[in-house]
């Protein structure tokens, strides 16, 4: 059985990590960690993407070599992953050697098959975007703002018989109605394939840009950034030897929604199919960040937040909740400050943190610091021990069914559930009261308490990784090691609980968060 492949876009070296990025690789990081604790086997690729005119204009604007501009950059976003926990297994760039060898003989094949061709075309080039564009491209009239100000250029390029298969892209989209998730974007796919296509311009003339991969048939070009770049997800993982089955096709490859058309749902399937290699099994399409009245959050619009800040003030897995909350997969959603506070200090500091600070406060005055057995069982506390289990399983489904959204709420309304039941129980009344029932009671509520707490750390792994190993640190037990094993049995009895510790302080004021 193939290991379950997942990958996200490489980011482009031209500018900074932002809020995009940053949501990207949690939501796929997420994914592959649950996956992982269903007991499957993965492997998750993310990336680089290093060519093109805007990244060498920017190197020589900054009196750089293009490459010494991509490694200041790699490192960056490396960092990004680092603060958010983003446990990827391979990052590739595009200018090693790894990946301009398979660019290299992808293009001269299809070259030698006579799917590309070399002819001159007159239109209308998008430098920001780096593409040909045409009128049908224009919104209301006008050309939208990631195509900035197209050129009219005349040139003689290579390009690649993209129009050949719009008919097969069209019935392989009939035939498999869940390539795209959400199902609403593979819709637009389809009405965008209602028009004719036209071929793709694979090339650049190094009079115009020398920064890219030179053409293995013309060393008079480089080839076009988006071509180059796609081929990222197989060139990393061994396409032309033998380890490449075990991880192709891809089970989830995530996105965002501004790169799913033309990119990754017309020139992507249509190279593969080119190649006689089978399109990945999902394109999963993730929504964009709002600002105030929900305009996307652009730097250009000076409203785009800086991540690292509050992965450095609040910490890595606090801003992964927050996202992973806040965005129903495939939506858009808002991002302001007062959000995040008002979410941070409701569910991590008033909810889970304030939860466990109680039983360990509880459990080191009342029980010498060891978690009691459950001796006694209550009405209330075997609801809480149902509860826990109809959890499990809901919350597991809600993440294969990518609704880590879904899944988190109802994790928070357990714990919710939890503070009532200590409320109810009232152990620090049931302390105070003589005789074995009592002391068997007080034992009890503590020990529900303490195993609803790590069965909700242990679904929370996904999302907040470290801090979850801080939680089963201060209960004094492991992990599971797959969910398959995941049931309220006691585990927790007898456990010595590590000392008080505040894991998500209050944000009582106002910090100053980075925006560009």
């Amino acid at each position: 059985m193939k290991d379950f492949y997942v990958t996200t876009a490489i980011d482009y070296a031209n500018g900074h990590p932002h809020i995009g990025h940053a949501y990207e690789k949690i939501l796929a990081d997420a994914i592959v960690r649950s996956r992982r604790l269903e007991g499957m086997r993965c492997h998750f690729l993310t990336g680089l993407d290093e060519h093109g005119q805007k990244v060498e204009e920017t190197a020589r604007a900054k009196a750089m070599e293009p490459k010494a501009l991509c490694n200041g950059v790699a490192e960056e976003f490396q960092r990004m992953c680092s603060q958010f926990h983003v446990a990827y297994d391979d990052y590739v760039r595009t200018s090693e050697q790894r990946h301009r060898s398979v660019v290299c003989s992808i293009l001269d094949r299809l070259y030698r098959t006579g799917e590309i061709y070399r002819a001159s075309y007159v239109g209308m080039y998008s430098v920001r975007a780096e593409q040909f564009v045409q009128e049908k491209d224009k919104v209301n009239g006008e050309w939208p703002e990631d195509l900035g100000e197209p050129v009219q250029l005349e040139e003689t390029n290579y390009f690649f018989r993209l129009s050949k298969y719009q008919d097969w892209l069209v019935d392989y989209l009939k035939k498999n109605p869940h390539f795209i998730f959400p199902s609403f974007r593979q819709k637009q796919v389809v009405e965008f394939l209602k028009e004719p296509i036209n071929d793709l311009c694979i090339s650049r003339p190094k009079s115009r840009i020398s920064w890219g991969i030179e053409l293995p048939f013309d060393n008079e070009y480089v080839t076009y950034v988006w071509f180059d770049a796609l081929i990222n997800y197989i060139s990393a993982i061994g396409y032309g030897t033998e380890k490449f089955s075990n991880l192709w096709p891809a089970n989830m490859q995530v996105i965002g929604k501004d790169i799913l058309i033309p990119a990754h749902a017309i020139y992507w399937p249509i190279m593969l199919h080119a190649l006689s290699i089978e399109p990945p099994q999902q394109l999963i399409v993730h929504g964009w960040w709002l600002a105030g009245g929900g305009v996307k959050m652009s730097k250009s619009l000076g409203n785009a937040i800086e991540p690292l800040s509050y992965g450095e003030l609040y910490g890595g897995d606090a801003f992964r909740f927050f996202v992973l909350m806040e965005m129903a997969t495939g939506q858009d959603s808002n991002f302001s400050h007062d959000l995040f506070v008002a979410r941070y200090n409701s569910d991590l500091a008033n909810g889970l943190g304030n939860l466990l600070s109680r039983l360990m406060q509880m459990v080191g005055a009342y029980c010498g610091g060891a978690i009691p057995k459950w001796e006694m069982a209550t009405a209330l506390s075997q609801e809480v021990a149902d509860a826990a289990k109809t959890m499990v399983h809901a919350v597991r489904r809600s993440y294969r069914d990518l609704d880590f959204s879904g899944g988190m709420r109802e994790i928070f309304t357990f714990i919710a559930l939890l503070n009532r039941f200590v409320e109810m129980e009232a152990p620090w009344k049931l302390a105070k009261m003589e005789g074995e029932g009592a002391r068997k009671h007080l034992h009890g509520t503590l020990h529900v308490l303490a195993e609803g707490i790590r069965i909700s750390t242990d679904l929370l792994r996904p999302i907040m990784p470290e801090i979850c190993k801080k939680i089963f640190s201060l209960l004094g037990v492991g992990a599971c090691a797959t969910w398959n094993v995941l049931d309220w049995d006691g585990t927790v009895a007898e456990s010595k609980m590590g000392e008080r510790t505040i894991l998500f302080p209050k944000i009582e004021r106002e910090e100053k968060i980075a925006v560009s």
